[in-house]
Order: C-alpha cells, then sequence, then structure tokens
C-alpha cells in the first residue's frame, strides 16, 4: 500500500505535523515559557514522528503500520498536553493530534 491507499492518513499526518510546529514556535512567544517546555518537547516529537510516518506510507514501507501505531501514541500524549494550555494554537493543535492518532489507529 501507497500514497493512494494511505491518502488520508497521510494528509492528516502532514496537517499534523505543521500544527504542532506552529504551536511549539507559538508556546516560545507565551509569557511562562518554562510552563510550555513539555508542550514545545511534544510538539517537536509529535511533528517529526509525523513527517517520518507519511514519507513511508508515502513510499508503500510494510513499517507504516508499525510508525503509526507509535505516531499515534504521540499524537495521544502531544493532545493531552496540548488540552492542559487555555490559548488557540494549544487548542487547534490538541484536535488535530486527536484526528492525526484517530487516522493512525486504522492503519
Amino acid at each position: 500500500m501507497g500514497y493512494h491507499e494511505n491518502k488520508s492518513c497521510i494528509e492528516a499526518c502532514l496537517a499534523c505535523a505543521a500544527v504542532c510546529n506552529h504551536c511549539a514556535s507559538s508556546c516560545t512567544q507565551e509569557q511562562d515559557v518554562n510552563m510550555m517546555a513539555r508542550c514545545i518537547d511534544l510538539d517537536m516529537q509529535c511533528a517529526a514522528i509525523c513527517y517520518a510516518a507519511a514519507q513511508l506510507m508515502s513510499l508503500g514501507s510494510d513499517k507504516a503500520p508499525e510508525i503509526c501505531r507509535i505516531c499515534a501514541d504521540i499524537c495521544e500524549a502531544c493532545a493531552e498536553e496540548c488540552s492542559r494550555h487555555d490559548n488557540d494554537h494549544c487548542r487547534e493543535c490538541a484536535n488535530l493530534c486527536k484526528q492525526c492518532a484517530n487516522e493512525c489507529r486504522k492503519m
């Protein structure tokens, strides 16, 4: 299975990665950056695994289902952390992380 068969999951991963990068960057602008450290860390981890999952799915790798399970776990952790913060970028990130985790769990 390659790009066409995994298109919705690939798109969810790429969208999630982009929003996680945005969230991490936005978190550095918050008044108490130290309070946002865990959020920033998970945002960066989530973006990295989402890009990797999208790439492996696009390539039709037989490891794609395995990486997608890991991706879903990290997306869920990121969504949980982002849900703890009351700002627009974290809310948006939490929502897309949940959507991505759901898509990855279907793999």
